[in-house]
């Protein structure tokens, strides 16, 4: 692999991990979930999550920096948006992972493991 592929792969696997470490946060992934369908104010996903106008806001910060969302001003409400919105794509497969543990098929399904194998 030549240099420049190289660092462009490594570029590409340090973005990658940089928005997976800022879907860590639970709170983070049920804004992006409010935030499928619609715009919202800060306060009406304050509301939603059960959590402080600051903590949303700086959960949203987070977001917004890492560009999955986006801000926009009305007067003094702020709304937010999706930036990103294959992002809920990628966490509803999570979301399906989940699932499937929490209903007690903790192991990787027969393709997976074939899969991993081959490599």
């Amino acid at each position: 692999m030549t240099t420049s592929a190289s660092r462009k792969r490594n570029e590409r696997y340090e973005l990658h991990a940089a928005i997976c470490r800022v879907l860590t946060d639970p709170k983070r992934l049920m804004l992006l979930d409010a935030l499928r369908a619609t715009e919202r104010s800060v306060g009406e996903l304050a509301l939603e999550l059960g959590v402080t106008l600051p903590n949303a806001s700086q959960h949203l910060a987070v977001l917004r920096n890492a560009g999955l969302v986006e801000a926009r001003r009305t007067g003094q409400t702020v709304h937010y948006s999706l930036a990103e919105p294959l992002i809920v794509d990628a966490c509803d497969i999570v979301s399906r992972i989940v699932s499937r543990r929490l209903a007690g098929h903790s192991q990787p399904t027969q393709s997976a493991q074939t899969s991993r194998i081959s490599r």
